[in-house]
């Protein structure tokens, strides 16, 4: 009997006016096909990427021809851009019915693409709707992107920008620092912030979230402190959320204050699934010195300035705007490999034995699934990401199984009472050798256990805690049973218990206060 014909995982050229990435490198499409499928790329579709066809096909790709050829044999497509209208006409047309697709789609804003998936009973992968949740960071494909697109921003503002970033002293004179305001301090202006300050520019940055305060300033960067009637930016996934008209238009007044200080804006605040707000208005680029520059990383949703122009740089009132929306694309080979990176990851969690199978009980699948087999299934149930907070089952009901319940005492205090009174009667009966080895317990056990479990983990992983704990007992109890001046075996085995649980122990802060360090640097 004859085999099942093996998957096949198709990767075209992106068709995307500019975009110059592709979805697999050499690398990624060998570990695609190690997933037990066969892996096809259109030919020159990692050129633009500086990944030739014979790079590919030493990695045991095949090659083909165009992109018909490939949408006719490809089970599974992995693409970067959702896909669009070209000359061949609708790329969805072209998949083959019942096939699977991965790329960037950005379901709350392309309505007409989730039908048109849907009538050809695919099943749909978004990359961007891949939950941002611990588990899932390896496949976090918009983090992978923003970073690039933080760095690229400065970059270009420093190529439009007629004077460096940084300060620098000439035998003509004194050139003072670029003043930087960094607006959303997301993945993407966390990045931007790093770039800049590394330039030498004097950094400032805005978030509608109070917690980034100390991811700014651990990168140098001054934190711009706005409160307006308790509302704050907080939403879910680590994205900010949408503010109300009254907030925006504080809002806008108190960018404008700095805006008129600063010679480079790089804007990066977006709310998933809605046009970008607008955050600098036509007065307060007015204000701003002639020759600065603004750089839009929300251009693609209409842009964070009102004089965006999405696509293209323009100047205006003397100011460079520039709403560039191929920012990633400009830097085409990494950001090739980090977003292929990413597809590959999320490949190895659906693929199993050479077959897409989607789990709806894993929340990273569930959250990334878009259309399943001619059904829309976004949006995903919401994720139960609160301590205490009811778990979201499936079909959108909440489970209440599995609440908290306060810890009783009584058990601790039954214990207690029964405990005092047998260690009188030891105290007062017990031979000394008795006493002896119950002292040993109660310091090791209790307090040599406790003073290092009782270590918040904030500051200790757990792992470190229970390590430390069991070294603790040793500690204590090397000491008391290494006690005296004989020079005994039991002398011996106690010094060497304490030489040994001590440098356990001294080992296991210095780790982690070099993670702690890790984190403030």
């Amino acid at each position: 009997m004859d085999a099942p014909p093996r998957l096949k995982v198709g990767i075209p050229k992106e068709t995307f006016p500019g975009e110059r990435r592709v979805a697999a490198t050499p690398t990624t499409a060998a570990r695609i096909a190690k997933l037990g499928v066969d892996v096809i790329i259109e030919s020159g579709a990692g050129e633009a990427a500086s990944f030739l066809d014979g790079a590919y096909a030493e990695a045991g790709t095949a090659i083909v021809a165009d992109a018909a050829a490939l949408y006719a044999a490809a089970d599974l497509v992995l693409k970067v851009r959702a896909p669009i209208e070209t000359d061949h006409g609708h790329e969805v047309d072209r998949l083959k019915e019942g096939a699977t697709l991965v790329s960037f789609v950005w379901p709350a804003q392309n309505r007409e693409l989730l039908e048109r998936l849907q009538a050809k009973k695919a099943t749909v992968l978004g990359m961007d709707a891949v939950p941002r949740i611990t588990r899932a960071q390896r496949m976090d494909a918009l983090s992978a992107t923003a970073n690039l697109a933080g760095y690229r921003a400065v970059i270009e503002a420093a190529a439009h920008f007629g004077r460096p970033f940084g300060a620098q002293t000439t035998a003509a004179g004194r050139i003072k620092p670029a003043r930087v305001l960094i607006i959303g301090a997301g993945v993407a202006g966390l990045a931007a912030i790093a770039a800049a300050r590394a330039l030498g520019a004097v950094v400032s940055a805005f978030d509608t979230r109070p917690t980034v305060r100390e991811q700014i300033q651990s990168l140098g960067a001054t934190f711009l402190q706005f409160e307006w009637k308790n509302e704050t930016g907080e939403g879910e996934g680590g994205y900010a959320r949408q503010m109300s008209d009254a907030y925006l238009e504080a809002e806008q007044t108190f960018i404008a204050q700095y805006a008129k200080q600063s010679d480079i804006i790089i804007t990066t605040a977006l709310v998933p699934g809605i046009p970008a707000p607008k955050l600098i208005t036509s007065g307060a680029v007015v204000s701003m010195a002639r020759g600065s520059v603004i750089v839009d990383l929300a251009a693609e949703q209409g842009g964070n300035c009102a004089l965006t122009e999405p696509g293209s740089a323009v100047e205006k009132f003397g100011v460079k705007i520039l709403g560039f929306t191929d920012l990633p694309s400009r830097m085409a080979p990494q950001a090739s490999e980090l977003y292929a990176a990413t597809v590959v990851q999320l490949l190895e969690l659906v693929l199993k034995d050479g077959k897409v199978t989607i789990d709806y009980d894993d929340e990273v699948q569930r959250g990334a699934l878009i259309v399943h087999e001619g059904k829309i299934t976004w949006p995903p149930p919401k994720l139960a990401i609160r301590a205490g907070a009811p778990a979201v089952g499936p079909t959108g009901t909440h489970k209440t199984a599995k609440e908290e319940k306060p810890v009783s005492p009584w058990p601790m205090r039954i214990g207690v009472a029964l405990a005092l009174p047998l260690l009188v009667i030891l105290g007062l009966f017990g031979s000394p050798s008795l006493l002896e080895h119950m002292t040993v317990f109660l310091l090791a056990c209790v307090v040599g256990w406790h003073v290092i479990w009782n270590v918040t983990p904030a500051l200790h992983t757990p792992l470190m805690s229970v390590t430390n704990a069991v070294s603790g007992i040793i500690l204590i109890g090397g000491l008391l049973l290494g006690r005296g001046r004989d020079l005994t075996v039991t002398t011996i085995l106690g010094a060497v218990a304490v030489l040994l649980a001590s440098i356990n122990v001294a080992g296991g802060f210095r780790v982690t206060a070099r993670m702690l360090k890790m984190f403030r640097h």
